[in-house]
């Protein structure tokens, strides 16, 4: 028959779920994973439970078999430079404050083999009963080399370098299955360290000086051969050099002045002197001009002589003036003044020209002499080319020898540096705190390894049931329905451990005929008219509670005032007859086989409304008789006498029948015995049905547990209640 899509709300459990006519879900609601993970241990709890209490048992039966452990520290102070005994530097480089890598390499010379045999052979450990548990590995060694080796590695395991954060600290630990033990190797160690930096740091420093020695010896030698070159050369060249002041008595070039030649320093002081000469000659010609002017010189002015004798003439001629202003030229006073006026204009005339001789005679000296200098000052200038034409190579020679000095007395110095920081021990590596004997072991810790050892067992335990979870695909989760099967679920009924279903049917407030309730409610939603009028009840495989599910449904419509009549179509294994009390004389087969007197196969039951139509005798082959279109026939002459058909069908697996029923009937509920089957089945036999086109509206989970199921609301309080 074809299938119309209707929407209804189904109740499922105090869960509202859209259904559709044809057995899909439209909307449902989807189980958070956190749920289905709570779920999931709850179902698994003993493997959960099993697992921690394992995993607890085993963290501390191993506890009690570990070997006790005992730690002993020594922290060390590592500094980036040495206390300064004196103020030279050393042969290592000093490391700056930024310096990130010096701690790491202090660190990794705390954990090298070498340090660690040092360590082996100091405390003699590969003859130490003490030693020896920790030595079996190695213990077949005969070399004694090959021990000390194999007992560093060893040692090396048990020995930890942990800088202390933020600071110049770091602590050595040494963890043995002895106290003492641990004590002696953390002491042992730093000492060593300590030692081996010390030898590391004067290693380096006679390594320098050797180095410095033979470099000394090769540049002394070049040296000396040097100041021979450039001795030899001056002395065939006629070279004569006076050392500067600035530099030493041994002619050594300290201050970077050259050394002077003697041509230089008397080109240096006739040049003087030819300077000073021609200030003399220019200022004597000055003085000839000024004496040769009609006017009185500055020289005749400045003399005392003609000075004395200008005033006598100004006098005698202010006498002679006045005089004449009384007298006569021709008066003999007045006479003997003008000739008294003549002879001293002789007598300043003869001064001032002796004076002009002399000034003469001055000027030609100083020519003379500048005539002089310049001719010796052009000599030595031809001298001097000449001599600095010879000193070419003379100064590569002196050049050499002043580089190959420097380079001497740089490496001298280093060397007498070298040796007296050599002789100072610059230790940078201190103990701030000593190793002690501990007195508690470090390892096992219980509590640690319990607790670790149990999280290891819940970790498994979940694991596994993770595992047995996905392994187990039974349908025993009432929300787990529509996502294994694809098909609402239309409601559950409770495994009844004691009580017979049958009989619990017959009382009206048992929590079987509640549960069924609840789906003759959800089937009334499922459809626009209600119900459907004809529906057929199948499983996968026998004894699952179809059977049972066809009685309780029709008992429920005929308590809502229905007429129903409940059909037999399992004719290979009939039981409604049983279940009511009937015979099976004649039933189903015999209105397929063609009996068209309906009336006389049915009958009726104790229940008012409730008339059942038996299997009938059990055909030779039932599959034949529902090829046909007796099937739907007869559901279509019940449906206009009855309100709804319930047909009990066979099961799907194996058989040829359920598909051919319940493609008759307007809707099938799909009976599912919870726990019993793998989803593959019920899937399979589903698809069986959907290939045959029939109208799927839901499953229904019978007997379910509540307890195995994990689900919310429990059925002993819900089924119980008002007995």
């Amino acid at each position: 028959m074809d299938t119309v899509s209707q929407q209804a709300l189904a109740l499922n459990g105090g869960n509202f779920m859209l259904l559709s006519g044809n057995g899909d879900s439209a909307a449902a609601p989807r189980v958070p994973p956190i749920k289905r993970l709570y779920r999931m241990a709850l179902r698994w709890r003993w493997v959960l439970v099993g697992g921690i209490i394992a995993g607890a048992l085993l963290g501390v039966l191993l506890t009690m078999m570990m070997t006790r452990q005992y730690a002993s520290t020594v922290r060390l102070e590592i500094n980036r430079e040495a206390d300064r005994v004196v103020n030279i530097d050393s042969v290592e480089r000093d490391t700056s404050i930024g310096d990130q890598e010096f701690y790491q390499t202090q660190y990794g010379l705390l954990q090298t083999k070498a340090l660690a045999e040092r360590v082996v052979r100091q405390l003699n450990l590969t003859d130490d009963p003490s030693f020896a548990p920790l030595m079996r590995p190695a213990a077949n060694a005969q070399d004694r080399t090959e021990r000390v080796e194999e007992a560093a590695k060893v040692l090396l395991n048990h020995v930890g370098v942990a800088p202390v954060r933020g600071s110049r600290l770091v602590d050595v630990t040494a963890v043995t299955p002895s106290p003492t033990l641990s004590m002696r190797i953390a002491q042992a160690w730093s000492d060593n360290f300590i030692q081996s930096t010390l030898e590391r740091r004067f290693n380096s420093s006679n390594y320098a000086r050797q180095f410095l020695e033979q470099r000394l010896a090769q540049l002394r030698e070049k040296l000396e051969q040097s100041e021979r070159a450039a001795v030899g050369y001056a002395a065939n060249q006629g070279i004569i050099t006076l050392p500067s002041p600035s530099n030493t008595a041994n002619g050594s070039n300290v201050n970077g002045t050259p050394d002077r030649s003697l041509v230089t320093d008397d080109l240096t002081s006739l040049n003087s002197a030819l300077s000073a000469a021609t200030a003399e000659r220019i200022a004597a010609q000055s003085l000839l001009l000024q004496a040769r002017r009609p006017d009185a010189s500055n020289q005749a002015l400045s003399n005392e002589a003609i000075t004395a004798m200008r005033q006598k003439r100004a006098e005698v001629a202010a006498d002679y003036a006045k005089q004449m202003i009384q007298f006569e030229p021709d008066y003999p006073p007045v006479q003997a003044e003008a000739a008294q006026i003549k002879e001293l204009d002789a007598s300043i005339a003869r001064e001032e020209g002796r004076i002009r001789a002399s000034l003469q005679q001055n000027y030609q000296s100083a020519v003379d002499r500048e005539n002089a200098l310049n001719a010796k000052v052009s000599g030595l200038k031809t001298s001097l080319n000449d001599l600095r034409n010879r000193s070419i190579q003379y100064n590569i020679y002196q050049r050499d020898a002043d580089t190959n000095r420097e380079l001497y007395n740089a490496l001298l110095q280093r060397y007498k540096e070298i040796g007296v920081a050599g002789a100072v021990e610059k230790n940078n590596v201190s103990v701030v705190d000593a190793p002690e004997v501990p007195d508690r072991p470090v390892t096992p810790n219980f509590l640690v390894n319990v607790i670790l050892a149990t999280l290891a067992g819940a970790i498994a335990s979940f694991a596994i049931a993770v595992v047995l979870n996905q392994i187990d695909d039974g349908v025993d989760d009432p929300a787990e329905v529509e996502g294994k099967l694809g098909l609402p679920l239309l409601g559950t009924v409770p495994r009844l451990r004691i009580e017979d279903p049958i009989e619990a049917l017959k009382d009206p407030r048992s929590g079987i005929v509640e549960a069924y309730l609840a789906i003759q409610t959800n089937l009334e939603l499922s459809t626009a008219h209600g119900t459907p009028r004809s529906l057929a009840v199948t499983s996968t495989r026998p004894k699952e509670g179809k059977s049972t599910t066809t009685i309780a449904l029709a008992q429920s419509l005929v308590r809502a005032r229905r007429k129903v009549v409940l059909v037999d179509a399992d004719m290979r294994s009939p039981s409604v007859h049983r279940h009511f009390g009937v015979t099976n004389a004649a039933g189903v087969s015999n209105f397929l086989a063609g009996k068209d007197n309906l009336p006389e196969l049915l009958q009726p039951t104790e229940y008012e409304g409730l008339t059942v139509l038996t299997a009938g005798p059990q055909p030779p082959n039932a599959g034949d008789l529902l090829t046909g279109d007796r099937m739907p026939m007869l559901i279509e002459r019940l449906q206009q006498e009855f309100d709804h058909v319930i047909l009990d069908c066979p099961p799907v697996l194996g058989l040829a029948d359920a598909p051919l029923v319940a493609g008759a009937a307007e809707g099938v509920i799909y009976v599912v015995e919870a726990g019993s089957l793998q989803a593959g089945m019920v899937r399979m036999a589903l698809g069986r049905l959907r290939a045959a086109q029939v109208n799927l509206i839901g499953v229904m989970l019978t007997k379910l547990d509540p307890k195995r199921a994990q689900i919310s609301y429990g059925y002993e309080y819900g089924y119980g209640y008002g007995h």
